[in-house]
């Protein structure tokens, strides 16, 4: 079947694939921005192809996301999210009873092999602080995402935070960053590893997941400050907070969550709560998981969030 794309209002942004001019999609699912190649090149077309329906992606922040769905001004039949925190929106909304874990990653630094700094990035290791002053330079060009509206973007910052205390560099974080919500340095989800493969940024905040998928260049961090691994949330993650304005001016303490991929079926599911539960059950199953494992994610951890 032929097949055409069409944007989304500009008012909300998504990208949407794998749509049908004639059609409406069976399978509507939003997700995690980063996530767009493994949803919209791997698992949505796998799906599509096996079930005999059409697939329909979007992306964006997740917690943009989930306000957009939780306001209802989007529908969907799935969510995916990174971290818990968007699916409390949801949960808190009635819009879902569980979500299930379907993957993770980790925090990485991705940097531009065109850049005037590349062979600097190269030579560096999560081993030491190398890379943290790398990024501490004048001149370096760091972009990451709004931590208002993207879990990633408060993640890098639970990352460089931990890393002052790892390394035993206080206040080095905070130099790269220039402010919690420094403007110079954020860009829209889904968009910020274009901007690093135009040269626009230096560097840039990713997952190693959507780095692997775009084939960048990246430092890999140690567990202690990557986020990758729950057991050391209470002990060690935990360690750290910080206060951002949110969208009302009010002042909103953030917590540090590992980074697990959960997937919910919703209640008003345009398509049919069924429908969800199959593409759930794909991404949890031994091709979804292979295609996850292909695009650089790392198995599920943890159990279930919520009454299953």
């Amino acid at each position: 079947m032929n097949k055409t794309f069409r944007p989304l209002a500009l008012l909300i942004g998504f990208c949407i694939v794998s749509t049908s001019a004639m059609a409406s999609s069976d399978i509507k699912v939003t997700y995690a921005g980063s996530m767009g190649k493994v949803m919209d090149q791997k698992l949505g077309p796998a799906f599509a192809q096996q079930n005999h329906v059409q697939y329909q992606g979007q992306g964006q922040g997740a917690y943009g996301m989930a306000r957009l769905l939780a306001s209802k001004k989007v529908q969907a039949d799935v969510f995916v999210s990174i971290t818990p925190g968007p699916m409390q929106i949801l949960k808190d909304a009635g819009l879902i009873d569980t979500a299930v874990p379907v993957a993770s990653t980790s925090m990485v630094i991705a940097w531009n092999p065109h850049s005037q700094y590349a062979s600097q990035f190269a030579a560096a290791s999560g081993k030491d602080d190398s890379w943290l002053k790398v990024l501490a330079e004048p001149g370096v060009k760091f972009g990451r995402t709004d931590p208002d509206s993207d879990p990633k973007g408060q993640n890098i910052v639970f990352t460089l935070l931990l890393a002052d205390k790892y390394y035993h560099q206080p206040g080095l974080g905070e130099k790269v960053m220039g402010g919690v919500q420094n403007p110079a340095q954020i860009h829209i989800e889904g968009g910020l590893l274009t901007r690093l493969e135009g040269g626009q940024v230096d560097a840039a905040a990713g997952y190693e997941s959507e780095v692997i998928s775009a084939k960048l260049p990246y430092v890999a961090l140690p567990d202690e400050i990557n986020l990758s691994n729950p057991d050391m949330a209470a002990k060690w993650y935990d360690q750290v907070s910080f206060t951002i304005k949110d969208s009302k001016g009010q002042d909103k303490v953030l917590h540090t969550q590992p980074l697990v991929y959960y997937a919910a079926v919703l209640k008003n599911a345009p398509d049919g709560v069924k429908e969800g539960e199959k593409f759930v059950q794909f991404m949890q199953g031994k091709q979804g998981q292979s295609l996850f494992k292909q695009s650089g994610y790392a198995s599920p951890k943890g159990s279930a969030l919520y009454a299953q």
